[in-house]
């Protein structure tokens, strides 16, 4: 089987989950014998292909044209939805002048706004977001699930959220995991040198340091505690205000360490007691994934997909109280690890386990049969 991934423009340019998730779905995919090519372009000829396989409905405008290519070439669309709205985030905790105007418009003309905005700002205005123009964010997103074979979102809620939003009936779909890399992530090869040694029992959090992350409300969460809190990953570019508020409210037991590599990350995660990931929206977060696997309790909120992933081994916040999020790392900290989150996660949530599901929404797709799966 020869299939074709296709995305957003400025996947390597902008580097997100959703360019993880290709990445990793391919890699083990070409391992079960599966031909994987990846293409940006709008139009590719698509001869040889058995089916075109799209990622990311939240940016329509590229995926649009890449869905209109593969019907005009007769070929089979499977979806990978990565589908998550952030409005709680918008009209609740964005600040400013777009909070407000969040407040008055419906979730598709904030994405609509959004769009066009950052697409004139980096000069990237191309066919798609031309019919973004006339039909609409949420137009474009509908056109594109109405000629879907087959859907493959991160879990059961993620395709629920997309099945109510766009009315679907009658469609098929498989969940396929978010998943972490059992061979990286796995605490038996993962040295305890002294490199992190000053962070032993820290609370971790490894994203991007942003508005939709909450992670001010982390900061204020731990200010005058016993707990060293250390967070990984890029600041927001677009962000620059809040990432200084961030700055300016670390006490001296918050640590910025940046970037850093997967190798490194893990012997972090190892150190740690808690990670926590007090996001608006998670489909369910990569990095809460890979410290469970690494026998880190979790700390995570019930906003997105995340009860589907973590059960009854989470402990959970909300990330506009400061209060509740103290509350859960205090609890996290305090609680043993469940060994039944790491079986958990290795059992269910591992890229193996990805591939072979990716390859049941190949088969369902290419045979064209009839009815709900999951």
């Amino acid at each position: 089987m020869k299939v074709l991934f296709q995305s957003r423009a400025n996947l390597y340019a902008a580097p997100g989950g959703d360019l993880v998730q290709m990445e990793k779905t391919r890699q083990f995919l070409e391992k079960q014998g599966i031909k994987v090519d990846i293409s940006l372009d709008a139009e590719p000829d698509l001869d040889g292909y058995d089916l075109v396989h799209l990622f990311n409905l939240m940016e329509p405008q590229d995926i649009y044209l890449q869905m209109r290519n593969a019907k005009r070439q007769g070929k089979k669309i499977v979806l990978s939805t990565i589908y998550g709205l952030y409005t709680e985030f918008e009209r609740k905790a964005r600040g400013g002048f777009f909070q407000k105007v969040a407040n008055v418009l419906s979730p598709y003309q904030i994405g609509y706004i959004k769009t066009l905005v950052k697409y004139i700002a980096e000069g990237r205005i191309h066919k798609g977001v031309y019919k973004m123009l006339f039909k609409g964010y949420y137009g474009l997103m509908k056109e594109i699930v109405d000629n879907t074979s087959v859907f493959l979102p991160n879990s059961d809620s993620e395709m629920q959220r997309v099945a109510q939003e766009f009315r679907l009936k009658g469609y098929k779909y498989f969940s396929v995991p978010n998943a972490i890399d059992k061979d990286v992530f796995n605490d038996d090869s993962a040295k305890t040198g002294d490199k992190f040694s000053q962070f032993k029992d820290c609370i971790l959090c490894a994203a991007r340091i942003e508005g939709r992350k909450s992670t001010l409300n982390l900061v204020r969460a731990v200010k005058n505690s016993p707990y060293k809190l250390v967070l990984v990953g890029k600041a927001s570019a677009n962000q620059k205000a809040y990432v200084e508020q961030v700055r300016k409210e670390a006490g001296d037991n918050v640590f910025f360490l940046g970037v850093m590599p997967h190798e490194e990350l893990r012997e972090l995660y190892k150190a740690a007691k808690v990670h926590a990931l007090v996001s608006w929206m998670e489909t369910p977060g990569l990095s809460s994934l890979e410290a469970g696997a690494m026998n880190c309790n979790i700390v995570v909120t019930k906003k997105g997909d995340t009860q589907d992933y973590f059960g009854d081994f989470a402990f959970y916040c909300e990330p506009d109280d400061v209060d509740s999020i103290r509350k859960a790392i205090d609890e996290a900290f305090r609680a043993d690890v469940d060994p039944g989150l790491k079986k958990r996660i290795l059992e269910n949530y591992t890229w193996e386990k990805t591939a072979s599901e990716t390859i049941k929404g190949y088969k369902l797709a290419l045979a064209g049969d009839k009815g709900n799966h999951n």
